[in-house]
C-alpha cells in the first residue's frame, strides 16, 4: 500500500481490540443471510418501518419494499423510546408479524433485541438481531448476543468514538459471533438542525480499521426524510456496503418515528438513484430475482 510522510497506516487501528482488527483477519467478512451476501461486491437495502404496529401495516409495507428493491425486512417488535409513554412496540405478537411478512415476501428479517431474556425469542423469529444505540454498552446484552449464532447489525451508539464502539463489538467476537454488521447511525453533537449528526467519515475509517460490514442508517442519522435520499447515496459514495432506511406505508400515522420515514414510492425513487450510485463506484445493487427477470 502507498503511504506518504507522517501516515502510519495502522495508526488508526493500533489500539483496535483484536479480532475485529483489519491486522488480525485482512481478508473481509462477508455475511451470507438467506442467499444474501452482506460485505461483498453488492450493495444490500434494508427498508421497512421504524415499527410494527400491526399485520396491515407490516404486510403493505414489506410488499412495498420488496417491489422497489429491498433486501432485508426492518421492523420494531420491542422499541427503545426516550419517554416511557410512547409505543413501546407489540412484543412477541409483533414478532409473529414479522414473520408472516417474510413468509409472504421472502425478505429476511433484522428487528432489535434490547433485554438479555428477550435474546432466544427475538433470535427464534428474526434472521439478524438488531443491537441499538442505547444499547452500546449493554455488555451483558452483547455478550448474549455473541451466544446467538445469528448475524448481528450493531449500531453505533449516540456519544461513541470509534475506539469504544469497536471495543464494545468485540464483546460479541469474543463470545464466537463473528457475523457482525456496524452501522453508522448518527452520533450527538452540539449541531440541532438535524436529529443526530450522520459521521459519514467513520465509513471509510471502519472499512480500514476492521474487516466487518459497514452499513449506514440515515434516517436516524438526520431525522428528516427529505434528507435521507441524500444521505443514503451519500454514504455508497463514501464506501458503505449497504443502507438502512425507515420506509411506512403511512409515515403520517406512524406511532414511531414518520418523521423520518420515506414513503414507498419516495423508496423505489432512492433505490433507482441508489444503482447509478452503485455503479459509478464500480459496484451494484443487490437485486432479488423478481426485479432481474
Amino acid at each position: 500500500m502507498e503511504t506518504h510522510k507522517g501516515d502510519n497506516p495502522n495508526k488508526y487501528g493500533s489500539s483496535a481490540p483484536n479480532l475485529v482488527n483489519r491486522q488480525t483477519n485482512a481478508k473481509d467478512t462477508v455475511i451470507n443471510v438467506n442467499g444474501i451476501e452482506i460485505g461483498g461486491e453488492e450493495i444490500v437495502i434494508i427498508a421497512g418501518p421504524c415499527a410494527v404496529e400491526n399485520m396491515e401495516q407490516i404486510l403493505e409495507t414489506a410488499r412495498a419494499v420488496y417491489s422497489g428493491g429491498a433486501n432485508i425486512l426492518r421492523g420494531g417488535a420491542y422499541k427503545p423510546r426516550t419517554s416511557p409513554y410512547s409505543f413501546q412496540g407489540l412484543g412477541e405478537e409483533g414478532l409473529r408479524y414479522l414473520s408472516q411478512a417474510r413468509k409472504e415476501t421472502g425478505l429476511p428479517v433484522v428487528t432489535e433485541v434490547m433485554d438479555t431474556r428477550e435474546m432466544e425469542l427475538v433470535c427464534k423469529y428474526a434472521d439478524i438481531i438488531q443491537i441499538g444505540s442505547r444499547s452500546m454498552h449493554n455488555f451483558p446484552l452483547l455478550k448474549e448476543a455473541g451466544k446467538c449464532r445469528k448475524p448481528v447489525l450493531f449500531k453505533r451508539g449516540l456519544m461513541a468514538t470509534i475506539d469504544e464502539y469497536l471495543h464494545a463489538a468485540e464483546y460479541i467476537l469474543s463470545e464466537g459471533n463473528r457475523e457482525i454488521i456496524l452501522c453508522e447511525r448518527g452520533i450527538r453533537t452540539f449541531e440541532t438542525s438535524t436529529r443526530n449528526t450522520l459521521d459519514l467519515s467513520a465509513v471509510p475509517v471502519l472499512k480500514r480499521q476492521t474487516h466487518l460490514p459497514v452499513i449506514v442508517d440515515p434516517s436516524h442519522g438526520t431525522g428528516h426524510s427529505w434528507l435521507v435520499p441524500a444521505m443514503a447515496k451519500a454514504a455508497i459514495a463514501a464506501g458503505a456496503d449497504g443502507i438502512m432506511v425507515e420506509v411506512h406505508n403511512k409515515p403520517l400515522e406512524a406511532l414511531s418515528d414518520g418523521q423520518q420515514s420515506l414513503y414507498p414510492e419516495e423508496f423505489v425513487q432512492l433505490v433507482k438513484d441508489l444503482d447509478k450510485i452503485s455503479q459509478a463506484m464500480g459496484r451494484r445493487l443487490f437485486l432479488h430475482k423478481s426485479l432481474l427477470a
